[in-house]
This record gives C-alpha cells, sequence and structure tokens, in this order.
C-alpha cells in the first residue's frame, strides 16, 4: 500500500453515502420495505416494492453486520420476480435448508456458506438443483452440507454437481473427502482450496484437471500420491501446501520434493510453503545459472532455499515462509518477490493478509504484529490497521484473534497516528472493539484490552453512535462486586465520562439499565469492607451525572436506599473531599425534583445538610451543594417544612450567611447544560434566601465563565427574571446586587467585539 494511499484511508472523514445510510436505516427498520405475515410470523415484501440485484445484495450484506440471517429474512427473497440474487454469501448464519431453498432458486453464480450451523446434507442436493449458472462455490467451517459416507455419493457418481463451476472451496478441518467422486466430474475448475481436509484414500492422480490454476492445499496431511498427482498439474499459477502445525509439515527428503514441483510446475508465480521444513536448512550450493560457449559459467548466483535453484532466474512472485522450519524467512538469497514470513513488517502483514481466513496461523501473525507496534517503530500503520480490522470482523468468535487484534489496535490509537485517524476508520474501530468484547463478555483480557483502547478516544463523543451498546457492556464489566480488578476500574471511570454531557435519552437509557443499582452494589461492597477507594469516589460521580435532569433515575437512587449509603459513606469516611463532593453534587439532583423533595424531609437528612453548610471541604462545592438542596426545600413553603428541628428559620439565616462568605470569584468544579433548575427558584418570593443561593450561583458561574454560561442566561429567560426581581420590593439588598450582576455580565457578554477574543479575566483576591 502506498503511504498516499494509507494518508487518505486513515484520515478519511467524509460523510457515508446517502445509499449505505439508506441501507443501514433499512436494516434497523425492516418494517420500511417489508409487512410481518399475522399468521405464519415470516416476513414478506411489500407489494409495491422491485429489488434488483445490486441491492438485494447489499442488503444481505448491511443486514449481516448487525444480525444473524434467518429464514425470516430469507424468506424476502422467495419472489424471483420482484427480487434478484446474482451472490449469496452467508456468514454466522441461522438459515435452515427451507431458507437457503429460497436464495437457491435464484440460480446465483456465486455461493459462499460460512458458519451456517443449521444447514444439513439436504442443502446440498439444494445448490446441485440449481447450479445451472454456479461458478463459484465455497463451504466454510461449521458448515455441515457435505457427508462423510462415501456411499451416499457412489451410485450417482458425483458430490457436487455445477457442470459451469470454476472456484471450489471447502474448508472444514478432518473432513474426509472422496477426490475421485468430488473432482472427476468438475473438469472446468480453475481454483481448488481443500484446506484442512483429509483424503478418504481415493486416487488422487486419476483426477485430470487440465485447467487449474490454483491449487490450496493448507494443512492437508502429506503423501507421495498427492505430491505426485500435484506434480501432473502443469497449468498451476498458485500452489499452497503450508501447514498451520508444524509436525505435519515434515516432509522426507524435503528439498527433493520442492525441487521435483517446481520444476514440473512451469508456469508456478505463487507458492506458499509456511509451517514444513520443505525450505531446506540452509544455503545451496553455488548455483550455475547459464553458461557460455566455452562452456564457462557465465554467472553464478547463490539460492538460500535449495529446492528453489531453478528459480533464480526467474523469482515468484510469492512466497510463503511463515512458520518454516529453521528459519527460513530470514535467509538472504530467496527467489522471490513478495514474501510471508515473520522477519519484518513487511513480511508480518503480508503474511495477515495472505492467511486472513486461518484462524490459526492468523493468531500468531497477529501476535507477531503486536510485538512490532509495541516495541518498534512502524512504517506500515495503515496497512496494519486494515490487517488487524479485517481479522476482527471475520473471526468474532476467535478469542485471541480479538485479543491480538484489540491490544494491536491500543498501540496504533495511542500513536503518532491518533491525530490523523478519521471518522470512518474511529467509528470501523470502535466497533470491532465492541464486537470483540461483546462476544467475549467473561474474559478479563479482552475487556481490559477494549476499555484501555476505548480510553483513547473521546469519550462521550466519540462512541455516541454506538451509545447503548457501550453502555451495556461496560455495566457488565462493573457487575461483579467480586471481581475488584483492573477491568471494574477501568469500566466505571468510562461510565463515568458516559454519562457525563450526554442528554436526558442517554442518561434514561443508563438508568434503565441498572447503573444506579449497579453503583449501590458497588458502593455497599466498600461499606461492608470499609474502604474508600477511586471506584467508591466514581459510583457516586457517575450516580451524579445520571441523575442530572433526570428524575427516573433521582427516584430510583432513593428507591434503592441510596440515602442509607449516603450517611453510612459520610459516617465512615467523614474526611473524603472528593467523595462528599460528589454524594452532596447528587443529593442536590435528587432535591431539584419537587415530587421528591418530601422524601429528603427527614429530620436527620435536614441535620446532615445543615452541618454541611459549614463545611469547606472541596473550596466552596460541599457547602454550595448543601445549601443548594436546603433552598429548592424551602422553596416549597412553609407549610411543607414538615420538621421541627432544624427548624427552618434558622436554616435560611445559615444558608444566606453561607452565600455571603462565598468567594464571587471562585473556579468551579461543577458543569450546567441547564438553568432551569435555579430559576425556578427565583419565583419563590415568600422566601428570599432560595433567591439569594440561585442569584448568587448565576453571579458566581457568568463572572467566571461568561463564555459558556451568558448565553445559557438569555436563552433560557433568566434575564427577564432578573429584571422582574429587581422591580419588586421583598428581595433584599443583596439579592439585587448579585441579581445587577449577573444583568452586567450579560450586557457585557453580548456586546463584546466578537473580532476580538475575550480578554481572560483574572479573580481579584
Amino acid at each position: 500500500m502506498s503511504s498516499n494511499r494509507e494518508v487518505f484511508s486513515l484520515h478519511d472523514s467524509s460523510p457515508e453515502t446517502l445509499f449505505n445510510l439508506c441501507m443501514d436505516y433499512i436494516v434497523t427498520n425492516l418494517n420500511t420495505i417489508t409487512t410481518l405475515d399475522p399468521v405464519s410470523r415470516w416476513r414478506r415484501l411489500k407489494e409495491d416494492i422491485i429489488l434488483p440485484a445490486e441491492i438485494c445484495e447489499k442488503f444481505l450484506r448491511a443486514f449481516q453486520k448487525k444480525c444473524r440471517v434467518n429464514d425470516h429474512i430469507a424468506n424476502l427473497f422467495r419472489d424471483k420476480y420482484r427480487t434478484r440474487l446474482d451472490t449469496v454469501r452467508l456468514r454466522n448464519s441461522r438459515i435452515t435448508d427451507e431458507g437457503l431453498r429460497c436464495l437457491m432458486e435464484h440460480k446465483p453464480y456465486e455461493v459462499e456458506l460460512v458458519q451456517c450451523e443449521y444447514l444439513s446434507q439436504s442443502s446440498l442436493e439444494t445448490i446441485n438443483n440449481n447450479s445451472q449458472n454456479l461458478i463459484s462455490l465455497k463451504f466454510g467451517p461449521i458448515t455441515y452440507v457435505l457427508s462423510q459416507d462415501e456411499n451416499l455419493y457412489r451410485q450417482r457418481g458425483y458430490i457436487i454437481h455445477a457442470p459451469n463451476l470454476r472456484r471450489l472451496t471447502i474448508h472444514r478441518r478432518g473432513l474426509a473427502i472422496f477426490p475421485l467422486l468430488l473432482l472427476k466430474p468438475l473438469k472446468h475448475l480453475t481454483h481448488l482450496d481443500l484446506s484442512e481436509c483429509t483424503s478418504a484414500g481415493s486416487i488422487w492422480a486419476l483426477n485430470e484437471l487440465n485447467n487449474l490454476k490454483a491449487l490450496i492445499l493448507h494443512s492437508v496431511p502429506w503423501s507421495k500420491d498427492i505430491t505426485d498427482w500435484i506434480a501432473s498439474l502443469h497449468t498451476l499459477r498458485h500452489l499452497d501446501i503450508s501447514q498451520s502445525n508444524e509436525r505435519q509439515g515434515k516432509y522426507f527428503n524435503p528439498n527433493e520434493v520442492l525441487s521435483k514441483l517446481v520444476l514440473s510446475l512451469p508456469v508456478l508465480e505463487s507458492l506458499d510453503i509456511s509451517g514444513t521444513n520443505l525450505a531446506g536448512t540452509g544455503a545451496a550450493p553455488v548455483s550455475i545459472v547459464s553458461k557460455g560457449a566455452s562452456g564457462r559459467p557465465e554467472t553464478q548466483a547463490l539460492c538460500d532455499i535449495p529446492g528453489l535453484v531453478s528459480r533464480v532466474n526467474r523469482p515468484l512472485e510469492f512466497l510463503g515462509l511463515y512458520g518454516t522450519h529453521h528459519g527460513a524467512c530470514k535467509r538472504h538469497d530467496i527467489p522471490a518477490k513478495i514474501i510471508s514470513g515473520d522477519a519484518n513488517e513487511e513480511q508480518i502483514l503480508t503474511a495477515a493478509a495472505a492467511y486472513m481466513e486461518r484462524p490459526a496461523m492468523l493468531t500468531r501473525v497477529l501476535n507477531d504484529l503486536y510485538y512490532l507496534f509495541r516495541y518498534e517503530n512502524n512504517a506500515y500503520v495503515g496497512r496494519a490497521l486494515c490487517v488487524v480490522l479485517d481479522a476482527m470482523d471475520q473471526h468474532v468468535s476467535e478469542k485471541h484473534i480479538q485479543i491480538s487484534g484489540s491490544a494491536t489496535l491500543f498501540y496504533i490509537v495511542k500513536g503518532k497516528e491518533k491525530d490523523r485517524i478519521g471518522i470512518k476508520l474511529k467509528r470501523r474501530i470502535i466497533t470491532a472493539l465492541l464486537d470483540g468484547m461483546e462476544a467475549h463478555l467473561g474474559d478479563d483480557t479482552m475487556m481490559r484490552n477494549g476499555c484501555l483502547t476505548l480510553c483513547q478516544f473521546k469519550i462521550p463523543t466519540d462512541v455516541l453512535f454506538e451509545y447503548e451498546r457501550v453502555v451495556q457492556i461496560l455495566l457488565n464489566g462493573v457487575a461483579d462486586v467480586n471481581q475488584e480488578g483492573f477491568v471494574q476500574r477501568i469500566a466505571i471511570y468510562l461510565l463515568n465520562s458516559l454519562a457525563c454531557q450526554v442528554d436526558g435519552k442517554q442518561k434514561r437509557f443508563l438508568g434503565n439499565h441498572g447503573a444506579i443499582g449497579k453503583m449501590l452494589n458497588l458502593i455497599s461492597d466498600r461499606l461492608e469492607r470499609r474502604v474508600c477507594d477511586d471506584v467508591l469516589e466514581v459510583a457516586w460521580s457517575t450516580m451524579w451525572n445520571v441523575t442530572d435532569e433526570t428524575p427516573q433515575n433521582c427516584q430510583r437512587f432513593l428507591e434503592n436506599r441510596g440515602m442509607e449509603y449516603f450517611l453510612a459513606c459520610l459516617k465512615i469516611f467523614p474526611d473524603k473531599e472528593e467523595l462528599l463532593r460528589n454524594m452532596m453534587g447528587l443529593l442536590g439532583n435528587v432535591a431539584e425534583v419537587a415530587e421528591l423533595r418530601p422524601q429528603l424531609m427527614n429530620k436527620l437528612f435536614l441535620s446532615v445538610f445543615y452541618e454541611l453548610l459549614d463545611s469547606c471541604s472541596d473550596g466552596i462545592e460541599v457547602s454550595y451543594n448543601a445549601a443548594g438542596v436546603l433552598a429548592h426545600m424551602a422553596s416549597d413553603g412553609p407549610e411543607a417544612w414538615t420538621v421541627d428541628e432544624p427548624a427552618r428559620e434558622m436554616v435560611l439565616q445559615r444558608v444566606a450567611a453561607a452565600v455571603e462568605r462565598w468567594d464571587l470569584h471562585a473556579e468551579r468544579n461543577i458543569n450546567y447544560r441547564s438553568f432551569e433548575p435555579i430559576l425556578s427558584l427565583l419565583h419563590a418570593h415568600h422566601t428570599p434566601q432560595c433567591q439569594h443561593w440561585a442569584v448568587w450561583a448565576l453571579a458566581n458561574l457568568t463572572t467566571v465563565y461568561p463564555d459558556k454560561y451568558c448565553n445559557l442566561v438569555e436563552s433560557e429567560g433568566g434575564l427577564r427574571l432578573l429584571n422582574e426581581l429587581l422591580a419588586r420590593p421583598t428581595p433584599y439588598d443583596l439579592i439585587k446586587k448579585l441579581a445587577s450582576i449577573v444583568i452586567n455580565n450579560c450586557a457585557k457578554y453580548a456586546a463584546r467585539d466578537t473580532g476580538t477574543p475575550p480578554l481572560a479575566e483574572t479573580p481579584d483576591n
């Protein structure tokens, strides 16, 4: 891959095509083009819908990215006049024989079935009966359409009946195949891949495949019979006899075997002998390349792979040497233009691309790539990223591929290319991580890798497109209080970030999926063990964020005995400033909900808030939040104050005294998305102390952070309410003075020279 291409692919932030957006919408909203039959419960295309092959095939591809294809989806293609399929590619599907029949009746040109475990041997007959156009056929792992019983096929004389078939691929570990029955009828084959199959003893050499250009026998047990047959296939351009298990790759007389094969295949361009001993033990003798008229050698050349001496003057286009015995890929004189191996970055990336459909080998290659990114500088970041994402996409169920892939992604996204990664690629990386984490929720290493890599992105901004899935995965990570490890710790940090700076819908989603209950479980565990750690503090912080302007979550906090946990934490950990600030911030949110305030009207609770008014913990934050809680409770009027102690008047006097002590220029550790709860207190004309707290808050925030909060005051009608407040006789002078400060701050901000950046104000101390 060229460097220009890498820059483009890494930095691509172009919007998704309208076609792809529409396709994604249809996939997630099937009712757009389909109806559900009330009797059969099967989906059918709407009567006015006609889909050409291009759309049908892209729909299937898009659907498989989000869901597993089943017979209900296959039924959409039952009508051959309103739908069309030239290609059928199914991976990890739940389709049965009946569903496949719907698809095969389109008589497609290409069929690929990988991990389709619900298909039976009946599907082979469906394929045979609809094979008139079939050019390419692939049976991948966990697809059981071929029988191991030769008698089923012997009488009729064939296994696959497809007169025009050019490409046949069968990947199934240990599947016994019958070469004569399988191959003799398929006279037009140009590409044959029987990876990991075993021969059932039939004679290979009787199969004359005169058009065969590519033969792949990866991890097929070696025998002289097979070698002799290969040597007779003079049209071969690509030969793969690699092994994933090195013990199976030991040939007798390896130099002679390789030399015989290469000399017998005059047009061979690509050869893979990975995992075997066919490359010999090292340097070959000096080779005479050509002779002059005198009989003396004109040139001499070295070849470090003895069996390939004949190709010194005509190097192979590709040579697979990954995992060869005696480290052949590290040798100097190798007659090939492109080499797969583990000697350097180029060889490793070549190997990864070449072995993408071989999980055992791919796992090893990705491990090599991981160590390369961890300890060295890398020239081909774009290629590496592409390879890792492809591997993770294709092998979601392979835990070790997901672990190696996610570890490599971590080093890529935190590396020097981090800022060049565009939106499309970011989203693909995040989706790949979530797919792997979702598939292996119980694996600590996978969850750790995924969380660490997610931390390299801007949270929540970069993950909003997958917000719900991220939340569910992370909530699973904090669910087990006994886990108490790195995964729990990093998951709760991410959850806290996801709860911050998002809207009410997302906060409600967190609450609906048990965020409050899980945080309180963590808090309960720490209380029992009398441990105040970062998990305890972040659990309270997460609930503070989740309850912000979200009454349902405030209600959940109270219903789950949240106030008991608050009092217990206050008693056991009285000097923990961060903890106290987070708890009081949360209770400030609860007190903003009028319907819930009666549940806080409790002598014990009020006494605690009353005492905290004088707290200097964390600057003014604890005192500020305690005053805010009491101001909201007092705003309901004297009749709503149903406790004798502390007395309402005493509380209000102390609230006013606390507000007067605070520094108007104090910087704050707080974030408001709306001033609606504060502005509502300006209507409490019966209790000026409530207004005092509210106008101080507005004055402080518009003084210290005018860029952030002046517009918010104006947009939510705050200036009108403040002017009305100034016109009333009941507010005392301090309130009116603070109200005037807010109005003046907003006026100055509105009148600023927009062409000149505002000067940073220095607090007066």
